[in-house]
């Protein structure tokens, strides 16, 4: 499955974290990222991480774009609560992936619900939305 990593500055760490956390599961699937959530989540966990722009500079319209297509599987954007920064930005994405029946998280708890559901393979009828993505 492809999944996009992306966090608020302020929530960066808890990504690095939970991917500290969940490599054994997270290294089994395809992961993107902006480009220092990448970088971040890749020094900590030795991850292969296709990384796009960085936020500033495109990166959340280039997660958008493949979301639009149907060609990420999960998204998990870690936002900050007290801050408004991105909040257009994970509304944005947050309505892609409703139109695309993408699951997504914008907190660790819901975060956490989905990658546990990802490894005992509740997530599968991914590949079935997707059977072309599915033989990657």
């Amino acid at each position: 499955m492809n999944i996009a990593l992306m966090a608020e500055d302020s929530k960066k760490e808890l990504m690095v974290q939970f991917c500290i956390a969940y490599c054994g599961i997270l290294a089994q699937h395809t992961v993107c990222a902006t480009d220092v959530t990448g970088r971040l989540v890749t020094e900590a966990t030795g991850l292969p991480i296709h990384r796009y722009l960085s936020h500033t500079h495109g990166g959340v319209q280039q997660i958008g774009a493949r979301i639009d297509l149907n060609e990420i599987d999960m998204v998990l954007f870690f936002k900050d609560p007290s801050s408004d920064a991105l909040t257009d930005d994970v509304n944005y994405i947050a309505c892609l992936c409703d139109a695309n029946n993408i699951p997504f998280a914008s907190n660790i708890a819901t975060a956490e619900v989905l990658i546990q559901g990802l490894k005992c393979g509740d997530l599968d009828w991914r590949n079935i939305v997707n059977p072309k993505l599915a033989k990657k």
